[in-house]
């Protein structure tokens, strides 16, 4: 394989309206990403919307809507290359309704940068993101103290912020030494690609240094293959080629996998035949690739969207029920034993049924809640019995958590998100 830089996933989150659009796009701008010239007509569609000085989150909100408003809906992804590594920067939106995309973003990301603007400090929506970003599994986070022109640049302002949040990250159990905190001018540019000659007090990294001073995330390369299906095409010449990313392990030419659930519920053998990427035949792929594979032995009717390529060796469980610890962001009324949406977990999307409540958890500490709990409504983290209502590949985060995290939707929004801690797997026949 071509020795490509080690890529990155990291996603920007931050309370609306932070800074977050705006420092990801002055990034881009003094990286070289985007050039001059069209920095200058975002920057006159900027003044012509009345909105100076949005013409660097315009780079990233690239929908109309998105302009007009002035917020960020979607998830964007932009490259960007360091000296060490290949980056992929996800940013995230702040909007409470846009939750459920900053769960994607979340639990696609190795790293986390917590944007909070100077003035404003701490906000209602900083704490949320910090539990989604512990409960998604990212380890690392830099906090981005933003808008440090509206302060006069003042080292007493960026203490008084870091103070806080450091308060807050401990409850949330990130150690606050080990954590670095910038201090930016997204608009201004200082300190986002470039030293700022503004702050002589700082001692800390650029927001782009920082990209390379994140630990190395620990590839799942040592666990056993798991490929959730994305789509699956008929190739002509080639036969049935299902697409999707490489989870974990690695995969090879003439390994022997099965398909669960596959169309029968009780997995499809077979063995990778070729493997192919942009394009190109390879031997052996590993986690973290997107690949299409060809497999001796499957056909197009025998598997689907959901299904997922695991090492015949050391397949993937189907969960009879299962206990998660599922975290309220956005539901309409209360959650209560009964309720069936429908849960997105890796590629499938299948209905399920809490069961039971066990307990509350506390926020502060991740301690259980003594008590009996008869609902959980926005805010409530809780361990929860569930059932699926159809076969569901999943597995416990102890085992692999890239298979565990799922979110739950009802009504096209995501009501919650969540990880699988234990479950009981059906018996296959």
């Amino acid at each position: 394989m071509a020795a490509t830089k080690p890529t990155m996933n990291i996603v920007f989150v931050g309370h609306v309206d932070h800074g977050k659009s705006t420092c990801v796009g002055q990034l881009m701008f003094q990286s070289g990403i985007v050039p001059e010239q069209e920095m200058k007509k975002l920057k006159e569609e900027a003044i012509k919307q009345g909105k100076p000085g949005f013409e660097f989150a315009y780079v990233m909100d690239k929908i109309k809507e998105e302009r007009e408003r002035g917020v960020t809906i979607d998830l964007a992804y932009q490259k960007i290359i360091t000296p060490k590594r290949q980056i992929t920067i996800i940013d995230a939106p702040g909007h409470k309704d846009f939750v459920k995309n900053m769960i994607t973003g979340a639990s696609q990301a190795d790293a986390a940068f917590l944007v909070i603007a100077a003035k404003e400090g701490i906000q209602p929506q900083t704490k949320e993101h910090l539990w989604l970003l512990r409960t998604m599994g990212v380890q690392q986070i830099a906090v981005l103290i933003n808008k440090m022109d509206t302060m006069d640049y003042k080292e007493e302002a960026f203490k008084k912020v870091k103070d806080e949040i450091s308060a807050l990250l401990k409850v949330v159990g990130i150690n606050p030494e080990k954590t670095t905190f910038l201090a930016v001018s997204g608009l201004k540019g200082e300190n986002i690609f470039k030293k700022s000659d503004k702050m002589p007090w700082y001692k800390g990294p650029t927001v782009f240094e920082q990209f390379d001073l994140f630990e190395e995330p620990k590839k799942p390369t040592d666990l056993p293959v798991r490929m959730p299906i994305q789509d699956v095409y008929e190739i002509t010449g080639i036969g049935t080629v299902p697409v999707g990313k490489i989870e974990t392990g690695i995969m090879k030419v003439g390994q022997k996998i099965i398909i669960l659930p596959g169309r029968s519920g009780r997995g499809i053998n077979g063995e990778v035949k070729s493997i192919e990427m942009h394009h190109e035949q390879y031997t052996e792929a590993p986690c973290g690739f997107n690949v299409g594979v060809n497999i001796r032995g499957v056909g197009k009717k025998d598997i689907a969207r959901g299904d997922v390529i695991c090492d015949a060796a050391k397949p993937a469980t189907i969960a009879e029920e299962f206990t998660a610890q599922v975290a309220v962001i956005n539901h309409p009324t209360v959650i209560a034993k009964g309720y069936t949406p429908v849960f997105h977990v890796h590629t499938a999307q299948v209905p399920c049924q809490f069961i039971e409540i066990l307990n509350k958890i506390d926020p502060t500490s991740g301690q259980a809640v003594p008590g009996k709990v008869d609902f959980l409504k926005n805010g409530d983290v809780a361990m929860v019995k569930i059932k699926p209502m159809g076969n569901l590949v999943l597995e416990t985060s102890k085992v692999n958590p890239h298979m565990a995290r799922f979110a739950i939707r009802d009504a096209g929004a995501t009501v919650a998100a969540g990880v699988c801690t234990e479950l009981k797997a059906k018996k296959l026949e």
